[in-house]
């Protein structure tokens, strides 16, 4: 399942509208549009991120970006519940007893899991078949990522050719004094776009993937544990106590109060 996220999209609207505000108090917006320059340092960057990468990695970017406004539900407190109940009704039926669940499952990487723990696959197998599905899932991510580090160092550096070639062309003609300050301004606006890009939207949104990989990886990390403590037998309790260590330390106590909670309420009945 999937959630919407909201705090990378209003992070960059309300940097854009700080950066505009702060213009608008000394100065005007026209003063920073300059087409030109845009075609340098925008054009000229993306030109070399298509020389830089294949074509296939290239394609993959529209999927990465919409993880940004969706981003993978890791409720890692509603999947320590299931993989408990799950090695609860082992221990009682069987694993054979898990095949029905796992036709109900959203997670394809812990269904296939369990899948081989019902099939009876041996644990060594499983755990090195699992590990490899999370090494191409990295993999497949950080391509996407790479691009946009890649971008990230790129635009500063087309920023500074384009105000080279505006102070080439301003320095060719000085019989015009006075159009020299305005010919400067011009040349820097390249600079601006070029630091714009990479450090309010490039770089920002490379962080963001790469964070949201490693949240995904910690997750199937979570789910290899739960899968193969659940083919070796062990105590659901035990098995509760382990995973709560894949926990932030505010979930873990809200976690335990509520299964210090259901035992008590067992045991009164």
């Amino acid at each position: 399942m999937r959630k919407r996220s909201v705090s990378a999209v209003s992070g960059l609207i309300t940097g854009l509208i700080l950066i505009a505000w702060s213009i608008n108090r000394s100065g005007n917006l026209g003063m920073f549009w300059d087409v030109p320059s845009l075609m340098i340092t925008l054009g000229g960057s993306f030109c070399a991120v298509l020389v830089s990468f294949p074509i296939n990695t290239l394609k993959s970017i529209p999927k990465r970006m919409k993880l940004l406004v969706v981003s993978p539900q890791d409720n890692r407190e509603e999947l320590l519940e299931l993989l408990t109940e799950l090695a609860k009704k082992s221990r009682k039926e069987g694993l054979l007893a898990l095949e029905d669940d796992i036709a109900e499952m959203d997670s394809e990487f812990l269904a296939s899991g369990l899948q081989m723990v019902v099939d009876g696959v041996e644990p060594d197998t499983i755990k090195e078949l699992m590990e490899l599905k999370m090494d191409t899932m990295e993999r497949r991510h950080r391509s996407g990522q790479s691009v946009f580090l890649k971008w990230g160092d790129l635009a500063p550096g087309f920023g500074m050719l384009g105000t080279l070639i505006g102070l080439i062309i301003m320095l060719v003609d000085l019989d015009d004094p006075s159009a020299i300050g305005v010919g400067m301004a011009v040349a820097l606006v390249t600079t601006f776009y070029g630091s714009f890009l990479s450090n309010m939207i490039l770089l920002p949104i490379a962080n963001n993937l790469s964070e949201q990989t490693d949240e995904e990886l910690f997750t199937y990390t979570m789910i290899l544990d739960g899968v193969l403590q659940i083919q070796a037998g062990t105590n659901p309790r035990l098995l509760e106590e382990r995973l709560l260590s894949y926990l932030s330390p505010e979930s873990k106590g809200k976690v335990k109060e509520q299964i210090d909670n259901a035992r008590e309420a067992v045991n009164y009945e």
